[in-house]
């Protein structure tokens, strides 16, 4: 059925001499404002009785009729006749509507003719003869139609204002009609859930609060897209509504007032204004639209004052109204104190996908299976990016695989004009400094971690740059991925393609001339032919091989006055260079094939230096130490297997990082290493000849790396306190020795020691213990495979030692005995977690009950455990897997009633049996019972009898109703072959509320799957009645009953 067209959106009916000059006027002036195009007549048109040709058009060319009755309505035959041809033309029209407005009249008095109405019909049927009594009837007929519609009633009684009537009745049209909506591509795809998303943050049914929003991204991800849909859905709630396209060009070329004077003629029809500048603007909008409440949407802003000419504050607007903002600045928002941000993602592959399948291919048709190579080439070409996609898909359509393939080879190598000047536009919009660092990153620096990437940019800049790569941020030109601990640093491939373009630009043809290298060809080409020059800065090669040797004379750096960085990260060279720059700052080179530097580089600017996996000896790194690394603060010779000393570093008092980690050949260090002022990071790990390692006065010193150092007994010396440190690994260590200096490690929070492979023989308690109760800051001790050696006289000495800081101990395997655990437990009194897994200790004394903090208990595989006496007052979890030998009263005091009644206790216990106190038992993998109101709060109890092996979290889950639904994971990570009871309390993970039927008996099986052999329940009676469970179907005898009935 073909679209019906309307000339207008409202159509008004009205008896002129009672409105046309109040009410209507005024109600055909508000709905003008807000751009509902509204028919009225003029006199013109009521000539007679009759209505014209003219007006019938009008009505039948009009989508909503407002019928204002108003007191002498029906005393005019004319207005009657317009209700009639209204009311007969609107019959069975769905797209159209009716809506009376009673002004100050009585609907019922319309309906039965009473009053005004009854006195005008009286006065038609004098005046009408015989042949015409038909007519009246029809009148009639219409005003009792009409007044059965649902309408608005207005009576002069005070309680309303005539304007907020009429606001009312605006409001009430605008929501029955789409306003003209706004033109949105052919193709949409994947915008379902952020247009969701971004009305779920607009709130647009809130009407006392005025928000803003900022949609945020890169170019070419779909902000303007999603704007539109957003708008053409939500714009119908407002009084009026303003799109502002292409703000940042239009502002540009016809400058901001330009954009003010479109904002007012759209929401306040002020179409005759005109502003000189944007600062004249501003107060005019704020008092055209204080009382408005208006949808507002600023496309593609760059600039705050943007922002601060066209939306100023909340308080511009009138309640109710929302404000949209496109940008791909984030920070333009955070500026702007624009706190409701959406960011707009790239899509993903099924929509990516999607979009360039609709572009390139007749939708009708099947795509050919022979295109699904090809197409997954441009679909990682265009990560996403709709913009990518639709001209990528655009340009291909209906060509061949070949053209295909030769179309992306030509992207891949430089970026189709279009893409990237859209993406250009970003980058224009930075300063100097923020170009330089995009550029690094784009060329040289994706993918690294950020630490290291703000080292590198520090260097080579001589200054922080920590400030410019938060713009980049905001500008959604770069991306910041990861944990708090471990972030990377990512842009979008055609930014980076973007960003590479611009330096290639730089010199189309020759690359020698260009500010940064990264390729193969590039590189190879320039060192190969010596045709370096000044221009170049960085040169970054971030692969592991080129595939083939890099044939050069080494002397191709001797060009490079200006070069800051060296990079190289490929092990294709056999020759190490002849030549290099003094200018150097950061120096990066794996596997240096060059045993001999060059004798005239004194790099006296150098900041960083890598040297992994390289073949220097100590002899030829020392006179290196000596003059020239004046200016080092990083230095890494990790898997230097030549090493065999770190040499005198004292010349390098700015050095901040120093790594010569995993060195295999590693025996001595150098004293002058532990008096570095300035070294903050100190990673000597995986050396396994390194027995001993020089006293350390390291004031600066915030991480220590040692593990895996197997020969190193003893821990060094700490000349004076070191207040930086916070973790210390010392695992796969053989350190057995603290000496009483350790305890100048003042800030020490974790310490982690011993090693899964070798059981450390002869550890020194009553010394370790005695120096970890004085660290004031020290809560986790982690611990594996220590014997320990206590001596008659140190029982004595650790008997009043409380350390009150430990909460996390851990010694698995630690061959703990019966007189050691007592004076763990006493020194370790407010330890709140504990695991001695593994030991040799026979009893678990009394005193464990002064441990009022201890929530967590783990005994697992004490195999000589024999018994508890005494049980923390706190404890909440509780492991003892494995303790065969562990006695019945233990176990029986373990699975008290009021113990687990009082606490949300989780107990794992070396027994088979369901405690006697269950009142109801199972055997089997579930256990049905029923109840209602609420699911009650109830102990369970599983029983395995045979081996268990569990790698992950087990979940059960809880069947309502034949709705399932999950448990709170409960445990996992162990194993064992022996039999075990678990009790703990029921805790949902979901919300059950849609699950229960009210008033009824709700049905629940608990399902453990192959967790258990035997199962119980047990209700916890003071949180729950006994009345609202049954371990019996309660409507089992009524189905009986029923049964027996029908038989």
């Amino acid at each position: 059925m073909a679209v019906r067209s309307f000339s207008y959106d409202v159509f008004l009916s009205f008896r002129g001499e009672d409105t046309r000059y109040s009410f209507t006027g005024n109600l055909y002036n508000v709905l003008r404002e807000r751009g509902i195009h509204t028919f009225i007549d003029d006199d013109e048109f009521q000539k007679g009785d009759q209505i014209t040709s003219a007006l019938e058009e009008a009505i039948e060319k009009s989508k909503i009729f407002i019928i204002v009755l108003s007191e002498n309505y029906a005393s005019s035959s004319f207005c009657l006749n317009e209700l009639t041809h209204i009311l007969n033309f609107t019959k069975g029209k769905n797209d159209l509507l009716v809506l009376p407005v009673f002004y100050i009249v009585d609907p019922s008095d319309v309906r039965h003719h009473r009053g005004s109405f009854g006195e005008a019909l009286a006065n038609h049927e004098k005046k009408l003869n015989s042949d015409n009594m038909e007519n009246l009837e029809t009148w009639k007929m219409a005003l009792h139609q009409v007044s059965n519609i649902s309408g608005h009633h207005f009576q002069h009684d005070g309680n309303k204002y005539e304007y907020k009537f009429i606001k009312e009745i605006v409001e009430s049209v605008s929501s029955k009609f789409n306003h003209a909506l706004l033109q949105v591509p052919d193709v949409l795809v994947g915008l379902e859930s952020p247009v969701l998303e971004v009305k779920s943050l607009l709130d647009v049914g809130s009407d006392d609060v005025v928000h803003m929003v900022g949609i945020h991204g890169l170019g070419g991800v779909g902000k303007t897209t999603l704007a539109v849909a957003v708008y053409n859905s939500i714009a119908g709630h407002f009084e009026a509504s303003c799109f502002l396209e292409n703000v940042r060009e239009t502002s540009n070329k016809k400058g901001l007032q330009h954009l003010q004077s479109i904002l007012l003629s759209k929401t306040v029809g002020e179409k005759k204004i005109k502003l000189t500048n944007w600062r004249e603007g501003i107060p005019i909008i704020k008092h055209k639209l204080k009382q408005k409440k208006v949808l507002l949407i600023l496309d593609d802003v760059d600039e705050h004052k943007h922002l601060q000419a066209i939306i100023g504050s909340p308080d511009w607007f009138g309640c109710g109204s929302r404000v949209i903002i496109t940008t791909r600045n984030e920070h333009l928002l955070a500026l702007h104190n624009v706190k409701i941000t959406y960011k707009v993602r790239e899509l993903n592959e099924k929509h990516a996908l999607q979009l360039l399948t609709q572009k390139a291919f007749e939708l009708e048709k099947e795509v050919d299976s022979s295109y699904n190579d090809i197409l997954n080439r441009a679909l990682i070409y265009a990560s996403g990016l709709p913009l990518a996609l639709e001209v990528i898909g655009s340009n291909l359509f209906g060509k061949s695989i070949k053209e295909w393939e030769s179309a992306l080879n030509g992207y891949e190598r430089i970026p189709d004009k279009s893409i990237y000047m859209i993406l250009k536009v970003s980058y224009d919009a930075l300063n100097e400094d923020e170009k330089s660092i995009f550029l690094d990153i784009a060329c040289c620096f994706k993918d690294y971690e950020l630490g290291e990437l703000q080292d590198i940019l520090y260097a080579h800049y001589g200054r922080c740059m920590k400030y410019h790569i938060g713009v980049l941020v905001k500008k959604s030109l770069i991306n910041i991925h990861g944990s708090w601990d471990y972030k990377v640093m990512r842009l979008h491939d055609l930014i980076e393609d973007m960003g590479k373009e611009i330096v290639r630009r730089e010199s189309p043809t020759e690359p020698g001339k260009r500010s940064r290298l990264w390729s193969h060809e590039d590189i190879n080409q320039v060192l190969q032919e010596n045709k370096g020059t000044s221009k170049i800065e960085i040169i970054c090669m971030n692969f592991s091989s080129f595939g083939e040797e890099v044939e050069w004379d080494g002397d191709a750096f001797k060009k490079m006055k200006n070069l800051k960085t060296l990079i190289i990260k490929s092990d294709c060279f056999t020759k190490g260079p002849k030549y290099l720059p003094n200018t150097l700052r950061v120096l990066e080179w794996k596997r240096c094939p060059s045993r001999d530097w060059p004798h005239n580089f004194n790099p006296k600017q150098l900041a960083i230096c890598k040297l992994r996996h390289s073949s220097f000896t100590s002899l030829e790194l020392a006179p290196l130490f000596e003059k020239r690394f004046v200016n080092l603060t990083i230095l890494n010779l990790d898997k230097c297997d030549s090493l065999t000393e770190i040499p005198d570093v004292s010349c390098l008092s700015k050095l901040e990082k120093l790594s010569f980690a995993r060195c295999r050949n590693l025996f001595t260090i150098h004293y002058s290493v532990g008096l570095l002022e300035k070294l903050k990071i100190l990673y000597a790990g995986g050396c396994p000849e390194l027995k001993s390692f020089p006293p350390l006065k390291l004031t600066s010193l915030e991480q220590f790396e040692l593990s895996g150092c197997h020969n190193l007994e003893s821990f060094p010396e700490i000349l004076g306190k070191m207040e930086n440190i916070t973790v210390l690994d010392l695992d796969e260590c053989r350190i057995k020795e603290f000496r009483p200096s350790f305890r100048n490690l003042t800030r020490l929070q974790e310490l982690y020691l011993g090693q899964e492979t070798y059981r450390l023989r002869g550890f020194d308690a009553a010394t370790f213990i005695s120096n970890i109760c004085m660290m004031p800051e020290l809560a986790r001790v982690e611990a594996t495979q220590l014997q320990w050696r206590l001596l008659p006289d140190d029982v004595l000495k650790l008997s009043s030692v409380v350390c009150s800081s430990m909460q996390h101990l851990e010694f698995i395997g630690c061959d703990l005995s019966d007189e050691l655990l007592w004076l763990f437990l006493s020194c370790f009194v407010n330890v709140k977690n504990l695991n001695l897994s593994a030991s040799k200790f026979t009893v678990i004394p009394e005193c464990i009950k002064d441990c009022r903090f201890l929530t967590t208990l783990t005994l697992d595989y004490c195999d000589r455990l024999q018994e508890i006496r005494g049980i923390p007052p706190n404890l909440k979890y509780f492991s003892a897997l494995g303790c065969l030998a562990l006695t019945s009263s233990s176990i029986s005091m373990l699975q008290n009633q009021e113990l687990h009644e009082v606490g949300d206790t989780f107990f794992i216990l070396p027994s088979g049996k369901i405690p006697g106190w269950f009142e109801c038992h199972s055997r089997g993998p579930s256990i049905f019972f029923w109840f209602r109101n609420k699911l009650p709060a109830i102990v369970v109890c599983f029983v395995k009898e045979d081996f268990l092996n569990f790698t992950s979290d087990l979940v059960l889950s809880v069947i309502i109703n034949g709705h399932e639904h999950q448990h709170k994971p409960l445990f996992g990570g162990f194993f064992f072959e022996s039999p075990c009871t678990a009790l703990f309390h029921l805790q949902m993970k979901d919300n059950l509320d849609e699950a229960l039927l009210e008033n009824e008996w709700n049905l629940a099986e608990i399902v453990y799957g192959d967790l258990c052999d035997e199962n119980g329940i047990h209700v916890l009676k003071k949180q729950s009645s006994v009345d609202d469970i049954r371990f019996i179907d309660p409507c089992r005898k009524k189905k009986l009953n029923d049964d027996l009935i029908s038989s």
